[in-house]
C-alpha cells in the first residue's frame, strides 16, 4: 500500500514544484493544486497540479517538467500529463489548453463521487463531460473557469471543500449552498506557542508575524507545565511571560495581543494549573494529550468536567488525531456539543497538519448543535502561522462551517466578552 502525505506535506511539495517552475521559465500561465490537496483532505495520495499553458507550448512543458531536478524521475508520460517521483513525495501535473481550464481543473479536482454527478447532470442537459472538457453534440465548449462549467450546467460555483459525495448538488437544488468562512474572515489566532514552551520562536516574533497577516488580535498559549512537551511553562515563570507580553504589547503597536494557556486535562479531569493561575490568563484552553489508558467514555468525562470549569473557554483539537498516524479518541461529540453550548465552551478546528481537528464532518456536526467554533494555527513557529490557519479554514470550510459560527470572525472585544459570560458565572 502508497503511503500518503500528510496536508502538510503536499502542500510544501506542491510549493517547491511551483518554484522550480517559475525558476526554469516554463510557458505556463496558472499552475492550480488538483484533487485532494486542493479539497483540504488531511491525507494526500499523489499530488496533482493542473498547468494551464497553450496547445503548442505542452510537449516543451513536459520536457522541462522531467528535468526540474536530479531528485525527480519520471514514473510516466502522456500527452497531456507527466506522473513524476520526487524525494518529497509522488507527483502528477496535468496540462490545460485556456479555453478548457475550468473543465479540467474540475474534472481533476474531484472527488470521483462529485465529478459522477456533474457529468450525469451535464448528460441530462445534452452535454458530455469527460476527460477534463464539455462537449455538446460532438463540439468542444469554451470552458476557461469553473463557473463557466457550473453556469451551463444550472449550478452556482461549489468549493472544491465541499466536493465530496455528490450531496453538495443535492442541497443546492433543496436551499442554495453556505457562505463558507474564509481566511479574510479570520481576524485573530487564538493557539500559539512560543520559546516558553514547544514553539520556536519568541513572543515577539509571532506577535509581529500576526501582525503582518493583518490579523487585530493574537493569543500567547503556551503548553502547561505537566504538558505532553519537549518544554513547558513553569506557573511559576507565568509572571515573568506576562511582563515579557506587556513588554510587547508596548513594542508591536496595532494588535491586541492576548496572554493564554493551553492547560493540560489531567487524568483526574482536573487541570494543571491552580485556578488562582489561571485566573490571571486573557483567556483559557484546555487539552487532552495523555489519555492515561482511559476509553471514550471516561476521555468525554474528562472534558465535560474541563467544560463544565468556568476558567476554560476553547477545548482545543478534542479527538487530538493525528492524520495518517492516530485515529483520535473514541469520544461522544454529542454529549461534548451539548455541554459546550450549556456552559459556552467554545471548541477548536485545528490547522496543524498533525491534528486538523475537528475534522469536517464533527465540525459540521458541531456547527449544526449551536457550539462556537473556534478556527486555529495551533502554530510553533512564525512562518507557519499564515499557512497552519489555511489549513485549518480548509478543514472548516469540509465542515460547511460559515463566519457566523466562527468565534475568531468577531472582534477582539467579542472574544473578551465571550471568556467574560463564562467567568461571570462562577
Amino acid at each position: 500500500m502508497l503511503s500518503r502525505l500528510s496536508l502538510g506535506r503536499a502542500h510544501a511539495l506542491a510549493t517547491t514544484i511551483a518554484q522550480q517552475v517559475q525558476r526554469a521559465g516554463l510557458p505556463v500561465s496558472a499552475l492550480v493544486p488538483l484533487g485532494s490537496l486542493r479539497r483540504y483532505a488531511p491525507e494526500i495520495g499523489d499530488v496533482a497540479l493542473l498547468a494551464v499553458a497553450q496547445p503548442d507550448a505542452h510537449a516543451e512543458i513536459l520536457d522541462g517538467l522531467g528535468q526540474l531536478t536530479p531528485a525527480t524521475s519520471v514514473l510516466r508520460r502522456a500527452e497531456t500529463s507527466i506522473a513524476l517521483s520526487s524525494d518529497k513525495g509522488p507527483l502528477v501535473i496535468h496540462l490545460s489548453a485556456p479555453h478548457d481550464a475550468g473543465a479540467a481543473l474540475l474534472w481533476h479536482t474531484g472527488s470521483r463521487r462529485h465529478t459522477s454527478a456533474v457529468r450525469a447532470r451535464a448528460r441530462a442537459r445534452g452535454y458530455e463531460f469527460a476527460d477534463g472538457r464539455l462537449h455538446r453534440n460532438g463540439t468542444s465548449i469554451d470552458t476557461p473557469t469553473e463557473d463557466a462549467i457550473y453556469q451551463r450546467l444550472d449550478l452556482p460555483y461549489i468549493p472544491p471543500e465541499l466536493r465530496e459525495d455528490g450531496s453538495e448538488l443535492d442541497a443546492v437544488d433543496r436551499n442554495g449552498l453556505p457562505q463558507l468562512v474564509a481566511v479574510p474572515h479570520i481576524r485573530g489566532d487564538l493557539h500559539a506557542h512560543t520559546s516558553w514552551s514547544d514553539g520556536r520562536d519568541t513572543t515577539a516574533r509571532m506577535v509581529q508575524a500576526a501582525r503582518e497577516l493583518g490579523y487585530s488580535y493574537f493569543a500567547i498559549t503556551d503548553h502547561s507545565e505537566r504538558a505532553w512537551a519537549s518544554r513547558t511553562l513553569a506557573a511559576t515563570d507565568v509572571p515573568k511571560q506576562r511582563a515579557e507580553i506587556n513588554a510587547v504589547r508596548a513594542q508591536v503597536p496595532g494588535i491586541d495581543v492576548l496572554h493564554g494557556v493551553e492547560v493540560d486535562i489531567l487524568h483526574d479531569g482536573s487541570l494543571d494549573f491552580s485556578d488562582d493561575v489561571l485566573a490571571g490568563f486573557d483567556i483559557v484552553l484546555a487539552s487532552l494529550h495523555d489519555d492515561g489508558g482511559h476509553d471514550g467514555a471516561r476521555l468525554t468525562e474528562r472534558y465535560l468536567n474541563a467544560m463544565r470549569h468556568p476558567l476554560v473557554n476553547v477545548i482545543t483539537h478534542p479527538a487530538n488525531r493525528s492524520p495518517g498516524a492516530r485515529a483520535g479518541y473514541d469520544l461522544d461529540f454529542d454529549r461534548l456539543f451539548d455541554v459546550a453550548v450549556e456552559t459556552g465552551t467554545a471548541m477548536e478546528v485545528d490547522g496543524a497538519p498533525g491534528h486538523l481537528d475537528m475534522d469536517g464532518a464533527i465540525a459540521r456536526r458541531a456547527a449544526e448543535r449551536g457550539v462556537a467554533i473556534v478556527i486555529d494555527s495551533d502554530c510553533h513557529r512564525a512562518e507557519a502561522l499564515g499557512r497552519q490557519m489555511e489549513f485549518g479554514v480548509g478543514t472548516a470550510r469540509r465542515g460547511w462551517v460559515e463566519p457566523r459560527h466562527v468565534l475568531n470572525t468577531k472582534s477582539a472585544d467579542e472574544v473578551r466578552e465571550f471568556v467574560a459570560r463564562k467567568r461571570g458565572r462562577r
